[in-house]
């Protein structure tokens, strides 16, 4: 796929911190229960915590008591990209930025009581909030 924004490694290596870099551009994940964005309530816009881009309303996140901050769509189908991952001996799907290609998490097809049924687990370190009041 085609990025909006495309940087050298050594440019994403420049602008995010180690743990942030080992998410969005190595696909690592956080650990459970750690993430700054896991128990945000206010209402607002999670972007991508690389470029920017809009990629989830507060009105979709819920508590899936899974460790990590639930969505139940994403803000357009398009905003994001989802791609199969078999890493770890298990088939799941990768949800990544669609406008710079970094990866942001997980969409599991377990949000029982949502109004799409999914569950986009997303790690707090590729995200960044921004509350209604200030945008």
């Amino acid at each position: 796929m085609s990025y909006s924004v495309n940087k050298t490694d050594a440019q994403w290596r420049e602008e995010l911190g180690d743990d942030q870099y080992a998410v969005l551009r190595e696909a690592a994940t956080e650990r459970a229960w750690t993430g700054e964005l896991l128990d945000e309530k206010r209402d607002g816009v999670y972007n991508c915590g690389a470029c920017g881009a809009e990629l989830f309303k507060s009105g979709t996140k819920f508590d899936s008591g899974c460790g990590w901050p639930s969505f139940y769509e994403s803000v357009r189908p398009e905003a994001v990209e989802l791609i199969e991952d078999r890493s770890l001996g298990m088939v799941r799907t990768e949800v990544r930025c669609a406008n710079c290609g970094s990866h942001l998490g997980h969409v599991f097809p377990d949000g029982f009581g949502t109004p799409t049924g999914d569950r986009y687990c997303m790690n707090s370190l590729a995200l960044n909030f921004t509350p209604a009041d200030e945008s």
